[in-house]
C-alpha cells in the first residue's frame, strides 16, 4: 500500500496526522507556500498584521497560531515594535526547528515557542493582547475551527485584536488547473509523498 492511499484512509484533521505532514514538509514549506501562491503570501500576512488593532500598553504579548516557520513574526515585530513576545505555538516539532534555523538575531529573544495543539493549548485565560494565524486553518474541521474560536477567546485579553487569513481552493479561477497540479503533484512530490 503506497503513502498515498494510506493517507487516503487517515483523517486529515486529526492533530497526530496534522503534526507528521508537516514535519515532512518543514524544510519546503517557505518554498512552496511562496510558489502556489505566486508570491503574494508576503502581502497577505502583511495585510493580516496590519488588521490588529494596536495595544495601548507597551509590553504586549503576542501569540502566533499555528505559527509554522514564523513568517509572520517580521511584520508583526515591524508594525509592533513594543511587543515584549510573541508564543509561537505549533504542533510541528520539525517547524518549530525550521523556525528557529532562521531566526535573525535581533528579535529571536522575543519570541517564545510552545509546541502544542491550538485546539487544547493550556495558555493562560486573558494571556494575548494580539492573536493571529496565517495559513493555519486549513488543518482543521468546521467543529475544531469552532474550538479555535473558543480559544481564542479564552487566551485573548478584554480589548485584544485578533486576525486569520487562510487560502481557499480557487474554483472558478483561469488558473485553478495549474494551482491543483502544483499542489496535488509537485508539492508531494516535494515533501516524499508518492
Amino acid at each position: 500500500m503506497t503513502s498515498q492511499s494510506n493517507e487516503a484512509n487517515q483523517n486529515i484533521y486529526d492533530p497526530a496526522f496534522v503534526a507528521d505532514l508537516f514535519d515532512r514538509c518543514s524544510s519546503n514549506y517557505r518554498k512552496w507556500s511562496a510558489v502556489s501562491s505566486f508570491g503574494f503570501i508576503y502581502l497577505w500576512r502583511r495585510q493580516c498584521v496590519a488588521r490588529l488593532i494596536p495595544p495601548k500598553q507597551s509590553g504586549a504579548i503576542a501569540v502566533d497560531l499555528m505559527a509554522g516557520t514564523g513568517e509572520v513574526w517580521p511584520h508583526l515585530l515591524r508594525r509592533f515594535p513594543n511587543l515584549d513576545t510573541v508564543t509561537a505555538l505549533d504542533i510541528s516539532h520539525r517547524m518549530h526547528l525550521e523556525a528557529v534555523e532562521r531566526l535573525h538575531g535581533e528579535f529571536a529573544h522575543k519570541i517564545t515557542h510552545l509546541e502544542a495543539d491550538a485546539l487544547q493549548t493550556d495558555l493562560p485565560v486573558d494571556h494575548a493582547d494580539l492573536v493571529v494565524s496565517t495559513f493555519g486553518l486549513k488543518t482543521f474541521d468546521t467543529s475544531q475551527q469552532t474550538v479555535l474560536a473558543n480559544q481564542i477567546a479564552r487566551i485573548l485579553k478584554p480589548g485584544g485584536s485578533f486576525s486569520l487569513i487562510e487560502a481557499s481552493d480557487p474554483k472558478g479561477w483561469m488558473l485553478r488547473p495549474l494551482y491543483r497540479f502544483y499542489l496535488d503533484r509537485l508539492c508531494r512530490r516535494l515533501n516524499g509523498f508518492s
